[in-house]
C-alpha cells in the first residue's frame, strides 16, 4: 500500500543513527514521563471503545465556514496572518511568505480510504485552489499529518519541505523530489533559500509510525518558525513536557503558538496535551497569542468533538490569554484578533453530509487567481 510510505535506508538511515535521540528501538523521547501525565487509574481506550465509545464525538450538522481565498488576495497589515483550515493544517503567512503546516486535505485520516477516520467536512479550499506556497512543514508521520493524497499533489509544485529525521522517505514515495526535502534533528535549523526565514526543529513529546512494525522509526518535532519581525511556534503533536520552557530560553518569545488541543485522554497524558495541558505549555512558552490546533476534524478520541473548545474558553476566561479560536477558513491575524467566540455552539441539529472529494469542497473561483507578488 503506496500510503504506508517507505522506511529509511542508506545515508538518510545513517545520519538517523548519528542522532543522540537514536536508540537501537528507534527514536526516544528525551525525557521519562513526568508524574502525573498520565492517570494510572484510567486503562487505555480498546478498540471497542473506539468504535462505540463516547458522545457528541461527531458533530450533528456542518461546522461553519469561510472561504479565504479574498482575504489571501490582501497582504496582511501586521505581516502575520493565520488560517486554521482543519486538525493541524494552517496556512501562516508571515512577512510575504506562505508557510503550510501538517497539510492534510484527505477524507480520512487512515492508509485506506474506505476505512479509517473520516474527516467532518471538506477543507473549506480545495487544494488545487491554494494560492502558491513557499515552504511545507511537516511535523511527524502519523496520518492525521503526513496524508498521502495530499502530498502527492503537492508534490507537483515546486516547493521546499522541511521535516523531521526520518520523515523524508516517505515524501520521497510520495513524489517529492529529494532536492525540496530537509529533514531536521532537534535544535537544528533551515534557512529558506530566497528569503529571511528560519525554521527550527525543536523537543516534543511523543511518537511515530504508519503501520505495525514501524514504531518510532521516524522522529517527531515541534517547529518554530521566525523572520526579523515576527516569530511562530507549531507544536505538532506533544504531551506536556519541560522543555517547552527550553525552547523559550533558547529561542525567545512568540507572536503566535499554535497548540494541539484534541484528541486526549487521561491515559495519553504524555504524548498529547490536551486543552488544560496546552494552556500550561503556553505559559512554559512565554505566552502569545494561542490558535488550537488538532481539533474539530476528525474523530479520534472518546472526548465530545467540541470539548477542547468549550474547556479552552471557561479555562481561558480564569487566565490573562489571547485566546485565537477562528471559524474553519477564517483569517486571523494576531496582532488585533477580535475576542473569542464560540462559534461551534452554532452548529445545528441536521445530519452532516459525508466528506466528498476536494473538488467540490468549495465554489470555484476563476481559475486566473490574482494572488499578489511575494
Amino acid at each position: 500500500m503506496k500510503s504506508l510510505g517507505k522506511k529509511p535506508a542508506g545515508l538518510r538511515l545513517e545520519r538517523m543513527k548519528s542522532s543522540p535521540l537514536w536508540t537501537d528501538k528507534g527514536f526516544r523521547n528525551l525525557h521519562p514521563i513526568a508524574p502525573g501525565l498520565r492517570d494510572p487509574n484510567v486503562q487505555m481506550p480498546s478498540l471497542r471503545d473506539f468504535l462505540c465509545g463516547g458522545d457528541r464525538r461527531v458533530p450533528s450538522g456542518p461546522l461553519p465556514a469561510h472561504n479565504p481565498l479574498d482575504d489571501w488576495r490582501k497582504l496582511p497589515g501586521s505581516g502575520l496572518r493565520a488560517t486554521w483550515l482543519g486538525h493541524s493544517t494552517v496556512l501562516l503567512e508571515i512577512d510575504g511568505l506562505r508557510v503550510l503546516t501538517d497539510p492534510v486535505w484527505g477524507p480520512r485520516a487512515s492508509p485506506s480510504r474506505l476505512a479509517g477516520p473520516k474527516r467532518f467536512q471538506p477543507v473549506p479550499v480545495p487544494l488545487r485552489q491554494m494560492p502558491p506556497i513557499d515552504l511545507v512543514l511537516v511535523s511527524h508521520d502519523h496520518y492525521d499529518h503526513l496524508d498521502y493524497p495530499t502530498i502527492r499533489e503537492l508534490a507537483k509544485r515546486d516547493v521546499p519541505f522541511v521535516t523531521s529525521l526520518g520523515v523524508g522517505a516517505h515524501l520521497e514515495a510520495f513524489g517529492v523530489a529529494p532536492q525540496r526535502i530537509t529533514e531536521l534533528d532537534w535544535w537544528e535549523s533551515y534557512r529558506h533559500p530566497t528569503a529571511d526565514l528560519t525554521v527550527t526543529a525543536t523537543p516534543s513529546q511523543h511518537f511515530s509510525g504508519r503501520g505495525l512494525k514501524d514504531r518510532n522509526a521516524t522522529l517527531w518535532s515541534s517547529l518554530a518558525i521566525r523572520t526579523p519581525r515576527h516569530s511562530v511556534f507549531f507544536s505538532g503533536d506533544t504531551g506536556l513536557t519541560d522543555e517547552f520552557a527550553v525552547i523559550r530560553d533558547r529561542l525567545g518569545a512568540f507572536d503566535l503558538v499554535m497548540l494541539e488541543v484534541g484528541a486526549y485522554h487521561p491515559a495519553w497524558g504524555d504524548i498529547h496535551l490536551g486543552p488544560d495541558n496546552a494552556l500550561k505549555a503556553l505559559d512554559l512558552l512565554g505566552g502569545g497569542a494561542f490558535l488550537p490546533v488538532h481539533w474539530g476534524t476528525f474523530n479520534l478520541a472518546m472526548h465530545a468533538w467540541d470539548q477542547p473548545a468549550e474547556t479552552l474558553l471557561s479555562l481561558s476566561a480564569q487566565r490573562n490569554v489571547q485566546l485565537l479560536m477562528p471559524r474553519l477558513g477564517e483569517a486571523v491575524e494576531p496582532s488585533h484578533a477580535d475576542k473569542a467566540t464560540p462559534w461551534w455552539r452554532e452548529v445545528d441539529t441536521v445530519a452532516i453530509a459525508p466528506a466528498v472529494a476536494e473538488t467540490d469542497a468549495a465554489p470555484s473561483p476563476p481559475k486566473s487567481m490574482p494572488w499578489p507578488l511575494d
